[in-house]
């Protein structure tokens, strides 16, 4: 399977690319209805014929080319005609009944999934793309073509972004791709797609970042331009010796994992180890194993960086072998070894699936990979609490850094890094993740926020008694987990604010020596548009509505001197403490200086009361053997604002150093409040910031972004060291 774009600069009249599209389909569908294609491709020709792009070229060729990628990627020919059509219902330009009657049951479904992603309308854009991506994943959990037709469609939407005149547009649509249209490619497998949306977005979205990347990676190419020919010819030579015949490809990675890579690591450019990829493709999985050990004759191994994930393949179905070692001229590089098949599914995902599909074989079905990813998409839309709580819990679920642990049976649970045991039980079942009640890793008894590696057997503990508690929200990461704790903390709050509420309205009878009961508030309900009794108590708890407000209708002839009893929330202090008393002093720690966003503790001091940390701070280290002084806190994300993060930077001492590491900081929307010189030498300088930013992401988009350009030698963030 070899992907190419398709030459949008074709005359509208020249009939070719029928042959083109036709042939190309007819080559690996031998089920395709040709009338019927040919029939797709002249309706939406015609009916898109007075449209015209941004480009300015004849809209028909944006179906065309949506059609043309998916055929790229051998898809069955139903999908390709509702590439064809995708747009047509969406512009008004037929009708549903129409495609229907035209073209079929199967192929109108589809078009009427994919015309349901594209318009929708909410008051404020961060609903509209939570919206957007509910009806995405109800749609594609019904039929997966839906998803490969919307992501076909960005694809070719983004080769064409540079047609837009609105740079606000660009940066929009830029976003929404790197955020939720990429990872989904990677999630179901499509790797391939997946790169092509992250460089063309991360070009629009960090212009400056990417070329100053991109200086790099052509000065280390320039050093030895021969350097992948040498490598490649290396290791063929190295196999014939062996009698072992493989395929062999090599790259550099793409600026976008490498940019990725330097933010999760918080490493340099120089410090990245896998710049340049090489993969082996041999005949069967036990030539791989092989290949394995041909390599680490030839080069040293880097301790800690061989994953093996044909015998652990990934969520998404990824099999691979992967090491990295010192190659020529002490360059790191990373080894990637798999045979054929994976390859194609690796880089194809869900995809090649109908590649690979027997002939004659009908209806097409969802592959395990995808039945998993939606059967968790599905449990996760089912405890979201609006739009906008799936999507945050979604996104968690579709990056892909993994780690694979496993069940005392020796059953492989697959979880995103930094997962931990209360991650693990709810991706087992979501019953053993509401009664946890403790677990042991690797046969020892472990804290539920221990963070999971690689290869460690999880046991979890539970009880009948116990239930989901808020404090599992300081270090559940995985969105099934997270999803399913908020539900249980919002039932358990509503039925509080009911119970609050009823008593509000009990205790104010009492006063006015009156006995309350419910039936009392029967009559007003209709007049206060309440639907039931709970409703009205709900509000009255959480201070929706003012208790004074239900009083004056139910004892209108009450005196006035009676005080009436009202309870309203409290305001936001940026950090939410369970089970203590109001009026507890907080401080920020000096030490680690901790970051909306970051995992963090308290420490109760007398006289002082609780101090932040965050949760890896090497403080805590003291206070091990006294736990009662711990205190569980969790960040108010409705107050999370003006957190300022202190770095510490070395930049070279030449004219404008100082202006670039300033102008850097305020493109990524950061404002120093405070500035040291800590010292001062001919060639460097060493510097200490406080920056303002919105949250611990924030401050490390900007760590990220300082380490990227050469005139600053070296930043991290600020964290004294105790030990």
């Amino acid at each position: 399977m070899e992907l190419k774009k398709l030459d949008t600069n074709l005359n509208i009249n020249n009939l070719n690319y029928y042959k083109d599209i036709i042939n190309k389909v007819s080559n690996y569908d031998l089920n395709l209805k040709k009338n019927v294609l040919i029939q797709a491709i002249d309706f939406s020709r015609n009916r898109h014929s007075k449209q015209k792009r941004d480009s300015g070229d004849p809209y028909f060729f944006h179906p065309l080319a949506v059609a043309n990628i998916l055929a790229d990627y051998k898809l069955d020919w139903v999908s390709i005609i509702t590439a064809l059509l995708h747009d047509t219902v969406e512009d008004g330009v037929a009708t549903r009944a129409e495609i229907r009657k035209l073209f079929g049951a199967e192929i109108a479904r589809l078009v009427d999934g994919v015309t349901k992603l594209s318009k929708i309308e909410a008051p404020h854009m961060k609903l509209r793309e939570a919206e957007n991506f509910r009806k995405l994943l109800l749609a594609m959990s019904k039929d997966i073509r839906v998803l490969l037709v919307k992501l076909a469609d960005r694809l070719h939407n983004m080769r064409t972004l540079k047609h837009i005149e609105s740079s606000e547009r660009r940066m929009r649509i830029s976003k929404e791709t790197l955020d939720v249209y990429a990872p989904l490619a990677a999630r179901i497998g499509m790797q391939n797609m997946r790169e092509e949306l992250e460089d063309i977005a991360f070009a629009e979205l960090n212009t400056s970042i990417r070329k100053s990347l991109n200086k790099r990676i052509l000065f280390l190419r320039n050093q030895d331009d021969q350097l992948v020919k040498k490598i490649i010819r290396e290791i063929k030579n190295k196999f014939k010796k062996n009698n072992k015949i493989i395929q062999i490809q090599g790259r550099e990675k793409s600026i976008y994992s490498i940019w990725k890579k330097m933010q999760k690591s918080s490493i340099s450019f120089e410090n990245i180890s896998d710049i340049y990829a090489f993969r082996i493709i041999c005949d069967d999985v036990n030539d791989c194993y092989s290949a394995v050990g041909i390599i680490h004759n030839i080069w040293p191994m880097i301790p800690g960086r061989f994953k093996d994930y044909i015998s652990t393949p990934k969520s998404n179905g990824y099999s691979s072998i992967h090491t990295n070692v010192i190659g020529p001229l002490g360059r790191p590089i990373e080894i990637q070894i798999r045979t054929k098949r994976m390859h194609e599914l690796n880089e194809y995902g869900v995809a090649a699936h109908w590649y690979y599909k027997e002939k004659n074989t009908t209806p097409i079905k969802l592959n395990k990979v995808s039945l998993n990813l939606f059967k968790e998409f599905s449990e996760i839309i089912g405890n979201s609490s609006g739009a906008d709580d799936l999507l945050s819990h979604s996104k968690m679920e579709m990056y892909s850094d993994q780690v694979f642990c496993f069940t005392p049976k020796g059953e492989v649970i697959t979880m995103p890094k930094s997962a931990t045991p209360i991650d693990f039980a709810f991706s087992v079942h979501s019953k053993l993740g509401e009664t946890c009640v403790g677990c042991k890793i690797n046969g020892r008894a472990a804290p539920l926020q221990t963070i999971l590696a690689n290869g460690d057997q999880v046991e979890i503990l539970r009880s009948n008694s116990q239930s989901p508690q808020p404090s599992w929200l300081n270090y559940a990461v995985t969105g099934k987990a997270r999803s399913y704790i908020n539900k249980f903390i919002r039932k358990n709050d509503r039925n509080e604010f009911i119970k609050l509420g009823r008593s509000i309205l009990e205790n104010n009878f009492i006063l006015q020596n009156k006995q309350f009961h419910d039936k009392l508030v029967d009559p007003i309900l209709k007049q206060l548009d309440y639907k039931s009794r709970r409703s009205l108590y709900f509000s009255l708890g959480k201070s929706d509505i003012n208790s004074e407000e239900v009083l004056n209708i139910l004892l209108p002839k009450k005196s006035k001197n009676n005080k009436i009893i009202n309870i309203n929330n409290k305001k936001d202090r940026g950090i939410s403490i369970k089970g203590l008393k109001p009026g507890v002093a907080l401080h920020m720690a000096e030490c680690c200086h901790p970051l909306f966003g970051e995992r963090i503790v308290g420490l109760m001091t007398e006289g002082k009361g609780i101090t932040v940390h965050t949760l890896d701070c090497v403080i805590l280290e003291r206070y091990t053997d006294n736990p009662e002084l711990w205190v569980d806190l969790t960040w108010n994300r409705k107050n999370a604002e003006n957190n300022i993060g202190r770095i510490n930077v070395t930049i070279t001492n030449k004219r404008g150093s100082l202006n670039t590491l300033t102008q850097i900081i305020a493109d990524f929307g950061g404002n120093i409040t405070n500035f040291l010189v800590n010292k001062r030498s001919n060639d460097f300088f060493q510097l200490s910031l406080d920056i303002e930013v919105n949250d611990a992401k924030h401050l490390n988009e900007i760590i990220t972004g300082l380490r990227t350009n050469l005139s600053i030698y070296e930043v991290n963030r600020a964290k004294e060291n105790y030990n």
